[in-house]
Parts: C-alpha cells; sequence; structure tokens
C-alpha cells in the first residue's frame, strides 16, 4: 500500500513530496520506502536510530526539532524527505489513521484508573448480543468478532490503526477500546475517530511513570479535552470525586454528558442492588423510566462497570429497551472478579486483576455482600512499577479481608523479598508466602464453609515475569489444582 506524505497529512521540509510504502517507528522493522517516525523517548530520542532506519531504507523522517538536530548527520548523508513538527506523536497517530483507512463505522473508548477492561469487553458483548459485529481491544487483547493479541493496553498507533483496518474489512462494525494513560499521553488514540467516550474513576496508579497525581489525571482528561469530538457524547461517572470535573471539561467544549452513578443527578442511575452467591439483581432509573436488571455478575461494582457500558452503547445509538433487555446476558470478564473454582465444603476461589490500592479495597468490599463467612485475600505487587502504592495495597488488604497472604506479584528486574517487605508493611498480621503457587494452595487449604478465597493482582495473566524471563503462571489454572489436589480429585 502507497500513499503520498501529503495524503497523510505530511508536509516534508522545502515541500518535497514522496510516496510511502509503510510506517515504523523501531528502525529494525524498517523496509524501503518507510516512513521513520524518531520519537521524543523517556530514556532517549529516536532520533539516534535515525542512521540505521536510513540505511534500511526509510524515504522520510518525521521528527521533531531535537530530533532533526540529533539526526542531522544522517539526515545530510540521505537526504530524505524530512517533516519536522512540534509533536511528531500525534503527527504519526494521524498519519497512521490516514494511512490504514478503514475502522470500524463506531468506535468508543474507556478510561479511568479502574473498571476499563470490564466495560470495553461489557460493551462489547452487548453490541454482540443486539446483532452487532464488535471487538474490545485492551489489557485482554482484541476479543469478539476478530480477534488478535495485543502487547498494550492502548497499542501504539501503528499496530492500532492496523488492527483498526483489519477489523473493519473482516466486517467489525463496532469497537470499544481501552485508553490507558500511557496511551493517552502518548498520543496514541488521537486519529481514532470516536463516537462516545467514558470515565470511569481516578485513583493511585502509575506514578512511576507521570510525574504527579495531576499529571496522570491530565493524561486520563485527553480523552475528553482532545480526543472526543464536540459532537460526541461523554459517560461521566459523576460519584467519582474527579466525576464532576471531567463533566466540566466536557462542558467547555459543549460535549454532552450523560451522568452515571447512584446520586439523584445521574441520567443513568442505580437505585437499588441486592446481592446473592451467585450474582445481584440492579434496580434502575434512565431519564425517568425503571428498569430491574438481573446481572450474574460478582462484586457490587460490576453494577458501575455495566452502567458505564450500557451508556455507551446507548450513546452510540442503540434503543434503551434493547440494551436493557440485553443486560441479564452478560458474561464475567476474564480474570475480573472470575469464578475460578468451588471446593467440596462449598467456599469460592475468585481471580481479579486489583493491582492499585483502590482496586483491592474496592474488589474485597465488593465481594463481601456475597459471602457469609470470611474472606481470604493474596496481595502482591509488580516491580519495576509505582513503588509508593505497595504498603497502601498491604494496608487496603488488611483493613477489608479477615486474612491476608502476601506473595509474589511480576517481580521482573527487582528483589521479590524486598517488594514483599514494602507490601508487608501496610499488613504486619498478613502471612508472607514467597512462593505464588504455596500461597494460592495455602488460601485454599485455609477455607471453610461459606468463606471465599480471592487472587488479587494478575487475573488474566498467562505468565509471572521473573528477571527478564516469563514463566507460565495462570491463577485460575493453579487455583484450580488447588482445589482438585485438597479436596483429593488429583
Amino acid at each position: 500500500m502507497m500513499k503520498t506524505l501529503s495524503e497523510l497529512g505530511l508536509t516534508a521540509q522545502g515541500g518535497r513530496e514522496c510516496t510511502i510504502t509503510g510506517l515504523s517507528v523501531d528502525s529494525r522493522q524498517t523496509m524501503e520506502g518507510h516512513l521513520f517516525a524518531a520519537l521524543p523517548g523517556a530514556r532517549s530520542h529516536g532520533a539516534e536510530f535515525v542512521q540505521y532506519a536510513l540505511r534500511m531504507g526509510a524515504r522520510a523522517i518525521l521528527t521533531d526539532p531535537e530530533g532533526a538536530r540529533i539526526a542531522q548527520d544522517a539526515i545530510k548523508d540521505h537526504d530524505p524527505a524530512l517533516v519536522v513538527v512540534e509533536d511528531p506523536r500525534q503527527a504519526l497517530a494521524y498519519a497512521a489513521a490516514l494511512y490504514f483507512g478503514r475502522q470500524p463505522e463506531v468506535m468508543v473508548a474507556v478510561t479511568g484508573t479502574n473498571g476499563k477492561t470490564s466495560v470495553a469487553t461489557f460493551t462489547r458483548q452487548i453490541w454482540q448480543i443486539l446483532g452487532m459485529r464488535a471487538i474490545n481491544i485492551g489489557t485482554t487483547g482484541v476479543e469478539g468478532d476478530w480477534q488478535a493479541p495485543s502487547p498494550h493496553t492502548t497499542p501504539e498507533p501503528i499496530t492500532l490503526h492496523r488492527m483498526l483496518s483489519e477489523a473493519a474489512n473482516a466486517g467489525v462494525t463496532h469497537g470499544a477500546m481501552e485508553a490507558s494513560s500511557h496511551g493517552l499521553a502518548q498520543r496514541r488514540l488521537d486519529g481514532v475517530g470516536l463516537t462516545a467516550a467514558a470515565f470511569t474513576n481516578f485513583t493511585q496508579d502509575h506514578l512511576d511513570y507521570h510525574a504527579t497525581f495531576e499529571a496522570y489525571f491530565a493524561a486520563k482528561a485527553g480523552l475528553f479535552t482532545r480526543i472526543l469530538p464536540e459532537d460526541g457524547v461523554a459517560v461521566v461517572n459523576i460519584d467519582d470525586a474527579r466525576g464532576m470535573e471531567v463533566e466540566g471539561l466536557c462542558a467547555e467544549r459543549g460535549i454532552d454528558v450523560m451522568r452515571v452513578g447512584r446520586s439523584d443527578a445521574a441520567d443513568l442511575r442505580v437505585m437499588g442492588q441486592r446481592f446473592d452467591p451467585t450474582g445481584q439483581d440492579l434496580r434502575v432509573d434512565f431519564v425517568g423510566n425503571i428498569y430491574q436488571i438481573r446481572l450474574d455478575l460478582i462484586g457490587g461494582f460490576q453494577a458501575e462497570n455495566v452502567m458505564a457500558a450500557a451508556g455507551l452503547v446507548m450513546a452510540s445509538g442503540a434503543d434503551p429497551e434493547e440494551v436493557f433487555s440485553c443486560l441479564p446476558e452478560l458474561t464475567g470478564v476474564r480474570g475480573r472478579m472470575q469464578h475460578a473454582a468451588t471446593r467440596g465444603n462449598g467456599s469460592a476461589v475468585f481471580v481479579d486483576y486489583a493491582h492499585t490500592p483502590d482496586a483491592v479495597a474496592t474488589a474485597i468490599q465488593a465481594l463481601r455482600p456475597h459471602v457469609m463467612g470470611r474472606i481470604i485475600a493474596i496481595v502482591g505487587a509488580g516491580g519495576d512499577r509505582d513503588k509508593t502504592k505497595r504498603p497502601l495495597m498491604g494496608r487496603a488488604a488488611q483493613e477489608h479481608a479477615d486474612l491476608v497472604i502476601i506473595t509474589d506479584d511480576n517481580p521482573r528486574s527487582e528483589d521479590p523479598a524486598a517488594i514483599r517487605a514494602e507490601v508487608m508493611a501496610g499488613a504486619p498480621d498478613a502471612m508472607e508466602v514467597a512462593d505464588r503457587a504455596e500461597a494460592i494452595l495455602r488460601g485454599v487449604d485455609a477455607l471453610q464453609p461459606g468463606d471465599a478465597l480471592l487472587i488479587c493482582g494478575k487475573g488474566h495473566e498467562s505468565g509471572q515475569v521473573i528477571g527478564d524471563d516469563i514463566f507460565p503462571f495462570d491463577d485460575v489454572e493453579q487455583a484450580s489444582l488447588a482445589v482438585s489436589a485438597l479436596d483429593g480429585a488429583l
């Protein structure tokens, strides 16, 4: 596929024009005729690799003024078309959208610290139940009527727009994607034509990447201040402390807001919620119309996620009556309060991706109404990530669970014992078990009738990252093995 620079919305210095055969940001993947995007990074500038990209045959370079300065010698030697802009990440995102062309007709995005995967997945499920061909893109990859792995929650723009184009060519008409703070800060979604966008909540996470809490929020807010068009609809959880702020940002641009929550000000309001061992019943008010809905989902927070998903689908044009009629058919999301196994004494094991202090507290509290006995929580923290949240995660577990086991998550390059010690600082009464499989076995062994075990942190993940290696490890599979072994089924 060949397109000119002008067809990609780019203008090279001196008005030079050339035909581009592809886009690349990794010089090792650059091919003859490519536009190589030399982007500024946290540790180095992509312009340092321009010389290699040019040797691989790059025909044009997209970068910022600093990149042009760094690569000036290589550019002088090879004389490519040179596009210099102040925000090359955003320029690349728009160029990728124009290069790959097609997207599903209806695209929505969801941001927030917690709940993105569930909201995106439920949105896709509702569309499918309504008979539409749909996908969701995020932490669990691309799922639905077109499937593919995804290396990031929000893929970089070249990968993202290739995915969207291939999905559209496969007949997918609707897509819901997670908008991570990294993806928003790096302009990965710019160029996606959104119909609606949702905000779930805002709590501590990713302070290893964002300099401050406000910088983290500003990245999230970019979905509404920059990417969602003025004729789009924002679905905002106004129960969250930052929800009103997001609503205000939307109002400044004239964007319509659908308020979701439990307060009287919500357009889509959860009026009542009743729990049982297999799910919950909701009483919901949508602009004066009352609905009673059965959800076979564990966790009170699932009501907020389902309402956000329903809001996105309705904001995209679906009939409210049809949307609410679909909700009892929703199924749980992989690794999100997922029922993993049940012991012979009736106690249950759940797996959840909770890996922030707020998510750990929310998950345990949400499980509580479904459980008559104790809640045992297994918690760990990842290495090479925000260290400040580790004791807070331990504290959240100790405050809300009846028994806490601290174990390894993905230690990556850090000392696992040091990570556990930081988590234990917030949960001094917890049991420390280094090996995650042993921690799960001990947790399952401690279950009495009416108890529940919640394994937090890794959710859908199928590997444990230790050093530079990824070892196979699946919490759901490990829980099933532990139950089988202890109940004599092996």
